[in-house]
């Protein structure tokens, strides 16, 4: 309940009006600000995936390949931290997963102190540049600048940033600076290449590209392959190694490859039995689906920086309720687009996804396939919701 009234929250202090605009916005990100700082004084406990972020950065600070070892490896017994290294998950079976936009991140925070602090600290920073680039989107497509409230205020970068640190926040930073140095700056390459830094600190941000794309820009095109291997390029001593976890067993065990981690297929399963091959239908339906909103996105004419907004916000929602992400903070990548795109299943989906959590451990709650089917079911409601009001308006015009 505390949360759907720190959502309600946001969306009023989004909608302020009659309202000096200076005063209004230093209001606002004074009081994100200080949230945040609140959240920072508390320790993760909802998620230790920050202890592998300066576990990651020691490592590179030892000149070592953070995709050559797993933590409990022999090699490594001399960098093992009271502070950091009992409390690494997977510590004994999983290399890393993450990207090299994000080790470059973690080796640079940790030079500075080998903390989950200065990494909290380091990814609040980097909220002021996805606050930057909302105001200059919202001032390019002709909104109130109130509406950064949306994000500002939001429950969930306060709790999943300030509070538990994720990675999610450099990702969300980049591609919204992005949209900005693309939409607002009108330098299309250098955007795209944002975009795809944001990808490699974690992949989910590619899908904002097909709004920067121009028909038949084979450049655009051709760029992408060439930020990804530059990239990687400093960690190649490890030759296939530089996918870490994610090709070693990562799709095994949040059951991606056998079907179960998605939520719209489990309910399939729940409700006719499992088939043959639907894994493999059930993806080559969400990659039709995401293939054909990116090909709408990409060769739309008449393109403005709103509808391009609009469009890349779509993408982004269907994509994860799609691919349907068990954990919360996957879903901060469309918090921003409440500010400068917002819909009413963007609201659900972010605040609904803290129904995801199982906050209390052994603390009586439907179990986490009710809580998911039902988040699935409101987002796809309110769609359908929003999709007749919209229709009704334009018949009345």
């Amino acid at each position: 309940m505390l949360v759907v009234a720190s959502g309600v929250i946001a969306v009023l202090g989004a909608r302020l009006e009659g309202v000096e605009e200076r005063r209004a916005l230093t209001v606002i990100l004074g009081t994100g600000l200080a949230m945040r700082a609140l959240a920072l004084s508390a320790p993760p406990i909802l998620s230790t995936d920050i202890f592998r972020y300066v576990w990651d950065g020691i490592v590179q600070g030892a000149g070592v390949n953070p995709y050559r070892y797993v933590p409990a490896d022999p090699a490594l017994a001399s960098l093992r931290a009271a502070s950091v290294y009992p409390f690494i998950n997977r510590a004994d079976y999983a290399v890393t997963i993450y990207p090299p936009v994000a080790q470059a991140f973690f080796f640079l925070v940790t030079r500075a102190s080998e903390s989950p602090l200065a990494i909290k600290v380091a990814l609040v920073a980097c909220e002021g540049a996805t606050v930057a680039a909302l105001i200059g989107l919202l001032r390019l497509t002709g909104q109130p600048l109130t509406r950064v409230a949306a994000y500002a205020w939001h429950p969930l970068p306060i709790w999943e940033i300030a509070g538990q640190g994720h990675i999610d926040g450099l990702m969300t930073a980049l591609m919204m600076l992005g949209l900005w140095i693309a939409l607002g700056l009108g330098q299309r390459y250098a955007g795209a290449g944002a975009i795809v830094l944001a990808a490699l600190a974690k992949p989910f941000a590619l899908i904002a590209l097909p709004g920067l794309w121009r028909p038949w820009d084979w450049r655009m095109i051709g760029l992408v392959p060439l930020v990804i291997a530059a990239a990687y390029l400093p960690y190649l001593s490890v030759g296939g190694g530089v996918l870490g976890f994610l090709a070693t067993g990562y799709v095994q065990e949040e059951g991606l490859s056998s079907g179960w981690g998605f939520t719209l297929l489990r309910l399939w399963r729940f409700s006719v039995g499992e088939w043959p091959h639907d894994t493999g239908i059930y993806l080559g339906l969400c990659l039709a689906i995401l293939a054909a909103l990116a090909l709408r996105t990409g060769f739309r004419r008449g393109r403005t920086p709103e509808r391009s907004l609009r469009d890349i916000n779509l993408s982004i929602v269907m994509l994860l309720f799609l691919l349907s992400p068990e954990f919360p903070w996957y879903l901060l990548m469309a918090v921003p687009f409440l500010s400068i795109a917002a819909t009413l299943p963007g609201w659900v989906l972010t605040v609904g996804g803290f129904m995801l959590y199982d906050v209390v451990p052994g603390d009586p709650q439907l179990s986490y396939d009710d809580r998911s089917a039902i988040l699935a079911a409101l987002v796809a409601a309110t769609a359908l919701a929003q999709a007749a009001f919209m229709r009704r308006s334009r018949a009345f015009r």
